[in-house]
C-alpha cells in the first residue's frame, strides 16, 4: 500500500518557519515512499465555524477541505504555538472538516477517524511550540486520530534555518526522518478506509 499523506502548517503568513519546516518533512516522508499532498489552509476560504451556517448551508471550501482530509491515510501538521495553544486557522479547519456531511452521524468523523498524524512545531520561544503541539494532540485524539508519540518541536526558531531553509542543527533534521518514517509505519499497519 502507498501511504497518501496530507500536509498543511497552522500558518497562513509568508515565510512562515512552520511552513519551511513542514516542507522539510514532506520531502522525508516522500523519500520514504508516502504520497504527500500538500495544501495551504488560507487557499480555503472557510468562515468561523458556526452550526447555523453548517446547517443552511455548509461552505463548499469546507466541503472541498474535509475531502481532501478523507482521501488521505494521515497527515503530517507543523504549527506554531498562539498563546500558549493552535492557532486559529488551524483550528478552525479542524472544527468544520470533523462534522458530518451527506447523512453521516454526528459522530462519523471520516476525515479523522483511524487516521494517523505527525505533528512538528517551530517557534521562536524555547519551548518550541510544546504547548501548542500538546493542545494538538489532545484535539486530535478527541476526533478519534492516532497521533505519533513522535514529535518535533524546534526552539529559537527564528535562528534555527540557514538560507536555503534547511535546519542549521543535525538533531531536529534527524527527528523529522524519524517522525516521517513513524507515520508511514503507523498507516500501513492500520491500514484506514479512504474515501
Amino acid at each position: 500500500m502507498t501511504v497518501k499523506l496530507l500536509a498543511f502548517a497552522g500558518s497562513t503568513r509568508n515565510g512562515s518557519l512552520n511552513q519551511a519546516l513542514l516542507e522539510l518533512a514532506v520531502a522525508e516522508a516522500r523519500a520514504k515512499g508516502a504520497e504527500v499532498t500538500t495544501i495551504k489552509l488560507k487557499d480555503f476560504a472557510l468562515p468561523l465555524y458556526d452550526g447555523d451556517l453548517e446547517r443552511d448551508a455548509f461552505p463548499q471550501a469546507a466541503r472541498d477541505l474535509k475531502a481532501l482530509f478523507v482521501a488521505h491515510h494521515g497527515f503530517l501538521i507543523a504549527s506554531p504555538e498562539y498563546n500558549g495553544s493552535v492557532t486559529s486557522v488551524l483550528k478552525n479547519a479542524i472544527d468544520w472538516a470533523s462534522r458530518p456531511t451527506d447523512g453521516e452521524s454526528l459522530v462519523a468523523l471520516s476525515a479523522f477517524r483511524g487516521k494517523v498524524a505527525g505533528l512538528m512545531a517551530a517557534s521562536i520561544s524555547p519551548f518550541g511550540g510544546l504547548r501548542g503541539v500538546t493542545h494538538l494532540r489532545q484535539i486530535l485524539g478527541t476526533i478519534q486520530t492516532i497521533v505519533a508519540t513522535e514529535q518535533v518541536l524546534v526552539p529559537a526558531a527564528h535562528g534555527a534555518f540557514d538560507e536555503n531553509w534547511a535546519l542549521k542543527e543535525a538533531l531536529p533534521a534527524q527527528l523529522l526522518g524519524g517522525l516521517a518514517a513513524r507515520v508511514i509505519d503507523l498507516a500501513t499497519r492500520l491500514e484506514p478506509p479512504v474515501g
